[in-house]
């Protein structure tokens, strides 16, 4: 199994002033770049879909994380917000004030990170693959403020039945599907991890480092 960081430009993580590069180079004779070639399908998921419009991908640099078993149980995929609740940047929390570390992707702020669990993702099926793109850019907010979208009642995030959600998201992804979409950007989800290493190579892609909760009388 050979999965890579690969080289991005532009990518930083801060305490507001006080930046860090993060990423690394790594040489590799043939290769092939998930991280570019699913923030392709979902800028065209975002074109074509009425519901993922309001989603600027440039705002939403897609990493990943390498699980330690290929087992399919676990964790595939996961938004990470860089906002509070209603888009705040700041939230107090036990009395004290707390903001999220920025990062910026390709000279741009970011306002969420799409992660993928590599290789556990990419040996769903391809239909599972599709629905979970289609889970984590539905929780995006449709305000694009970098917060969450949120349901009524406890279960905010799932509108109470995270099966009737995913329900949902599989209708979404045939809408998709059916609009003639390239072939060319959703090849790489008919493989598995074992397969498309096969075809490709190094399978290679962005890394970035979960941001943390800062309190405010830290920032400088």
């Amino acid at each position: 199994m050979s999965i890579y960081a690969a080289s991005q430009a532009n990518v930083a993580i801060s305490g507001f002033m006080n930046f860090r590069r993060i990423g690394r180079v790594t040489s590799v004779a043939q290769h092939f770049d998930f991280c570019r070639a699913m923030t392709a399908l979902c800028e065209d998921i975002c074109r074509r879909h009425p519901e993922f419009r309001h989603v600027r991908m440039p705002e939403v640099p897609v990493t990943f994380s390498q699980t330690r078993s290929p087992v399919e149980w676990g964790i595939q995929a996961r938004l990470t917000p860089l906002r509070f609740e209603g888009g705040a940047s700041v939230e107090r929390r036990r009395g004290r004030l707390w903001t999220v570390q920025r990062v910026t992707h390709q000279g741009r702020e970011a306002l969420y990170i799409l992660t993928f669990f590599l290789p556990r993702f990419l040996n769903l099926s391809f239909e599972e693959k599709m629905i979970t793109v289609f889970h984590e850019l539905y929780h995006i907010s449709p305000q694009f403020n970098g917060d969450i979208r949120r349901f009524g009642g406890a279960c905010y995030m799932h509108t109470g039945s995270q099966k009737g959600y995913d329900r949902q998201m599989a209708v979404f992804a045939k809408e998709y599907l059916q609009s003639q979409v390239p072939e060319d950007l959703v090849r790489f989800l008919r493989f598995s991890f074992p397969e498309l290493q096969a075809h490709c190579g190094h399978v290679v892609g962005l890394r970035i480092a979960i941001p943390r909760l800062i309190p405010m009388d830290k920032v400088a």
